[in-house]
């Protein structure tokens, strides 16, 4: 009897052995799968910061900043978030020559950068953390290498 579940045990301890690789390959995967995005030249964008399966709407890991950039709950924003804590029309990114300013649109449950609460429009910087609702994006400018660079 005692053999029979030391043999029970055994395989049961394998199979979770088993699943847990399993889902850390998974995990590598999905990163790896997001990495396709990153390429060269001098653009603005904004990085996902949450784990996108975590989720319980849909949403794309980058989103490329051009002049303006929206987002909130309505199909006219260039982002759209079916989140209960996105207003309508939430914020926007508006670029102005080659800086890049956060507006909240008086959105009810605000924009937060940085953990601070946006009260009037403010220019990002290279690895600003924006928040709204549960949704924590970072801000990437790679236009601010070629600044360095200049310097």
């Amino acid at each position: 009897m005692f053999n029979v579940l030391s043999l029970i045990f055994k395989y049961i301890f394998i199979i979770i052995i088993y699943m847990f690789i399993f889902s850390i390959i998974r995990l590598i995967y999905l990163d790896i799968k997001g990495m396709d995005f990153i390429g060269s030249g001098d653009y603005a964008y904004l990085k996902l910061i949450n784990r996108k399966d975590s989720l319980p709407f849909k949403i794309n890991e980058h989103y490329t900043i051009d002049e303006i950039l929206s987002l909130g709950r309505r199909s006219s924003n260039d982002i759209i978030i079916k989140d209960p804590y996105v207003s309508k029309s939430h914020f926007q990114i508006i670029k102005d020559e080659d800086n890049y300013f956060l507006e909240d649109l008086d959105s009810a449950n605000g924009t937060y950068l940085n953990g601070y609460i946006l009260e009037d429009a403010v220019e990002l910087k290279n690895g600003d953390i924006i928040k709204v609702g549960n949704i924590e994006f970072l801000f990437v400018n790679k236009g601010w290498l070629r600044w360095l660079k200049q310097r």
